[in-house]
């Protein structure tokens, strides 16, 4: 799953086992799109594929005409998390491929997920469908269940269901997974049908892009001539009037002609408070299903099935360890598992619960959740950049612009936006009355640092555990 919060992101092989191309790139693909986010993974690391895999040497391949900038950006962020799955002797080199050539691709057994991918279809996009998202890879509880009926109906009855579809829930709930699993769904079903998956941050990018190149026509017939439309994390089309208008006539496009649409968000159609009307409306026009943090039933059933996806011991009074210490975020779950058994791999260790306990310590206070149900506030997050950076509360949310402020404030609103749940006005408010527009810069410039610098990646990192950990010490009656 996307969006893994915490330290190391997938196990090592263990010992006697040689992983091969396709399994190095999936267990290396998810953690690159954790480290830097889903919409920068997207659009430079999601075409790379393992070129080569010689004891020591990894060989990954990138379009010609990215390579270079794929290899200065990102070289370092490779080369770690590399080393974290096949030991720091390896060197991760990227070589570029003639231009229009694709990298050879793996064989998938049928059944296999990823054979949706290499098979002849329509599928169209600027996010590859992830190949474990699918339905049969969904875990169903209490919180899930009526989301995973929507979209299982959507996915048999394009057009005619429910439309749109709008998933919305806090960020690691299983809203990514059902929309790739819709998408799967239909590609399988009828490979002829035209299916483009995209964020909203890449649906933003590719119109300003084709506004430079003056290729506007083109861009419209892309998203317009197509039976499916998958768009994730919604919520980043606020306060873009351009592109919103272009959604709008594209979502209309769409719908007249049957078209089916499925969006995901972090929020209902009626919080997207910076967001032009119309569009919440017709967001909310068709069903909105919400996904809930998953009970403690829910959890236990996920860590079951990565483990055994992954072909994984694990004894049960470890997943019943991570369930009760990870509560309400699937990825950051996945993530201690993966975290336990990288760290049992490499110390050669047993999986047992004193190692656990180790690693969970580590993320936060022994006995504490890792991500309890006390919300966090805006002061609790300043209060923790203001000791971090030795800096005031005056000086974090005055008009100083000068480097030793900068950072702190960009992190502080970047923390504020993940865990308090406000939005971007309302935290623009507690940051001396900024517009929403300086907060979401703020937030992408901290994701686009953390991507470049493994430093300032582990620096936000311990500043969102100790937040998650500190809500559980604070009274149940304090709010924001």
């Amino acid at each position: 799953m996307p969006g893994l919060s915490v330290g190391v992101a997938h196990p090592c092989p263990l010992p006697a086992v040689t992983p091969d191309r396709a399994s190095i790139w999936d267990l290396l693909r998810t953690e690159l799109r954790d480290a830097v986010g889903p919409a920068m993974f997207d659009i430079w690391l999601a075409p790379l594929q393992v070129e080569r895999f010689d004891g020591d040497d990894l060989v990954l391949c990138a379009p010609a005409e990215t390579r270079a900038w794929v290899a200065e950006r990102f070289g370092r962020l490779l080369q770690t998390s590399a080393a974290a799955l096949l030991g720091d002797e390896i060197v991760v080199r990227v070589e570029s491929l003639p231009a229009g050539q694709r990298p050879a691709r793996e064989a998938h057994a049928p059944g296999d997920p990823r054979a949706a991918r290499t098979a002849p279809s329509r599928l169209d996009h600027e996010t590859p469908l992830h190949p474990r998202h699918g339905f049969a890879q969904f875990v169903i509880g209490d919180g899930n269940r009526f989301a995973h009926a929507a979209a299982l109906a959507v996915a048999e009855n394009l057009g005619t269901a429910y439309n749109p579809l709008f998933l919305c829930g806090r960020p690691g709930v299983g809203k990514t997974h059902l929309l790739h699993a819709i998408g799967h769904y239909v590609i399988a079903a009828d490979p002829t049908l035209r299916v483009r998956s995209t964020t909203a941050e890449a649906f933003v990018n590719a119109f300003i892009a084709s506004i430079n190149a003056r290729t506007t026509n083109a861009f419209k017939e892309r998203f317009r001539s197509i039976d499916l439309l998958l768009v994730d994390d919604v919520q980043f089309l606020m306060a873009k009037a351009k592109t919103e208008e272009e959604f709008f006539h594209t979502f209309n496009a769409l719908r007249d002609v049957g078209a089916q649409v499925v969006l995901t968000s972090d929020r209902s159609p009626q919080d997207l408070d910076a967001m032009a009307e119309r569009l919440r409306d017709r967001f909310a026009s068709g069903l909105v299903a919400p996904l809930d943090a998953p009970d403690r039933p829910t959890r236990i059933a996920v860590l079951r099935k990565r483990a055994a996806l992954d072909q994984l011991v694990v004894p049960d009074e470890v997943i019943l360890l991570l369930a009760d210490r990870v509560t309400t975020n699937l990825r950051a779950l996945e993530a201690a598992l993966v975290r336990t058994v990288a760290f049992a791999s490499l110390t050669q260790h047993d999986v047992d619960i004193a190692l656990a306990s180790r690693v969970l310590d580590e993320l936060g206070p022994a006995g504490a959740p890792l991500e309890p149900g006390r919300r966090v506030t805006v002061e609790d997050v300043q209060d923790a950049i203001c000791a971090a950076f030795a800096i005031s509360r005056a000086e974090l949310v005055s008009a100083g612009r000068s480097a030793r402020l900068a950072w702190p404030r960009q992190v502080a609103m970047y923390l504020a936006r993940e865990h308090t749940g406000q939005s971007l006005p309302a935290i623009g408010a507690r940051f001396g009355g900024r517009e929403h527009s300086t907060v979401h810069h703020a937030c992408k410039r901290t994701a686009e640092r953390m991507a470049a610098d493994p430093e300032a990646t582990a620096l936000v990192q311990r500043l969102s555990t100790a937040l998650s950990a500190g809500a559980a010490e604070r009274p149940a009656d304090r709010r924001d």
